[in-house]
């Protein structure tokens, strides 16, 4: 496959290792206003860097855009002229719908939406996807490229400013209970490197217990926690504290400003 990210930014940049690090791809373009600051993909071998798009598009035939919002649909003018029936066009970009860009490209190209996180990088990404009639076909395509980097879903495109929320924005939010995980082992007396491996580790451990069981999360609890014990103590001062609902409540949260951002945008 030849690729091209257009907009090698922080996640375009993520992309690029995701696939070339699982050798997704033999060759690919990557684009950036300043490529100077890209310079070190060459070293992957078949790695382009340029700032022009137009030359991306015409030598590649899978397209990621990567760019800012306001940024796509003068790119996609730009090189609407080049496209053909074997370009394959995936968006990453948040609030930009696939009817704004049939009405940019028209509905006759494939168009997917794509909603990676960052942890692309380490080949650990979820990523939703949907795409318009023309796309369907090309949706094993897309997935196939994502699945080296993680797992895919295929949703409605109705959901994926939700599917932000939880994957995109949900990375930050696992983020920040690991830190508050490990500022409290701290507490209990181990140092700072020793407190953050053990908050890391057993929330890997935890997420892949129910990858790979398909259980629920309340099952794996009820096998660690015993009449009296130290577990379901933990567990019911954080809710007494308001742990659930302060999760949920941010989702919310975060939905709603991702809605007003579309809102603004259309």
């Amino acid at each position: 496959m030849k690729i091209a990210i257009i907009g090698a930014g922080n996640l375009g940049i993520s992309i690029a290792k995701g696939i070339l690090n699982s050798k997704g791809s033999n060759y690919m373009y990557l684009t950036k206003r300043n490529p100077t600051q890209i310079y070190s993909f060459e070293k992957y071998g078949n790695v382009i860097i340029t700032s022009d798009n137009r030359e991306a598009v015409k030598k590649s035939n899978i397209l990621i855009f990567a760019v800012q919002p306001s940024q796509l649909e003068e790119i996609l003018v730009d090189i609407k002229d080049l496209l053909n029936s074997k370009h394959v066009v995936i968006s990453t970009i948040t609030g930009f719908s696939i009817a704004k860009i049939e009405s940019i490209i028209g509905a006759k190209h494939h168009i997917i939406l794509s909603m990676p996180n960052t942890a692309i990088s380490v080949g650990k990404s979820m990523t939703c996807i949907c795409s318009n009639k023309k796309g369907q076909s090309k949706i094993d395509l897309a997935k196939a490229i994502f699945n080296k980097m993680g797992h895919s879903l295929e949703i409605p495109e109705n959901q994926m400013q939700a599917a932000t929320v939880i994957c995109a924005s949900g990375v930050a939010f696992w983020m920040r209970l690991i830190r508050a995980t490990t500022q409290g082992a701290i507490q209990l007396g181990f140092d700072f490197k020793e407190a953050q491996e053990l908050a890391m580790y057993t929330c890997n451990g935890a997420a892949r217990l129910l990858i790979d069981s398909e259980s629920h999360p309340e099952a794996e609890i009820d096998k660690v926690t015993t009449p009296k014990g130290c577990t379901i103590e933990g567990l019911n001062e954080m809710e007494h504290q308001g742990l659930s609902s302060s999760l949920i409540q941010g989702i919310v949260a975060s939905y709603e400003k991702i809605s007003t951002i579309k809102e603004s945008q259309l």
